[in-house]
């Protein structure tokens, strides 16, 4: 196992140096999406609307933050279950999303996906909200403001621990 320190405009182009059970520090702009902004964002894409972040190259977590306290960049900010956007990746990695961040396995379409278009999944620790969210710098709603919680967010990660979950050779940690 092998660690990284990576920026997210350079995923694309490493992808294929990221093999699951790496460990990856990454900084760079991430933004939030949940079940809810997913199916929003699936309604743009089909009426052929502007996105409110362009997917190409785009690191997607599925977090929902809590409020965020003043003296803070944000609140608590733990991983999602990743599976319940299972529905939707598949399109969105085709579309030229290059890594999200989560927690728990994907199906098979999704990890399809992910090789097909040499992408990455990422795990983040779960339970850990308010430890996560030291390694984020910056945080503002940028789409859905009224899904409070679940509304699309741009963060700015600074060297935020991850671990590669599935990679874009096929190697999955939910599956050794």
């Amino acid at each position: 196992m092998k660690e990284f320190q990576l920026h997210t405009s350079e995923i694309k182009a490493c992808a294929k140096e990221l093999h699951a059970g790496d460990t990856v520090y990454l900084s760079g702009t991430v933004y939030t999406s949940r079940d809810a902004a997913h199916k929003r964002i699936m309604a743009l894409l089909d009426a052929g609307e502007t996105l409110p972040y362009a997917l190409d190259g785009a690191v997607v977590y599925y977090a929902g933050p809590t409020p965020t306290p003043e003296h803070l960049a944000i609140g608590s900010c733990g991983p999602t279950t990743s599976g319940r956007m299972d529905v939707y990746a598949p399109r969105m990695l085709d579309l030229g999303l290059a890594a999200m961040v989560g927690k728990g396995p994907r199906s098979k379409e999704v990890c399809d996906a992910i090789v097909r278009n040499g992408a990455v999944y990422f795990c983040a620790v779960g339970g850990a909200g308010a430890l996560a969210s030291k390694c984020i710098t910056s945080c503002e709603v940028i789409a859905f403001d009224d899904l409070g919680c679940e509304s699309v967010k741009r963060l700015e990660f600074s060297v935020f621990p991850l671990t590669v979950a599935i990679d874009c050779h096929g190697g999955n940690l939910f599956q050794t």
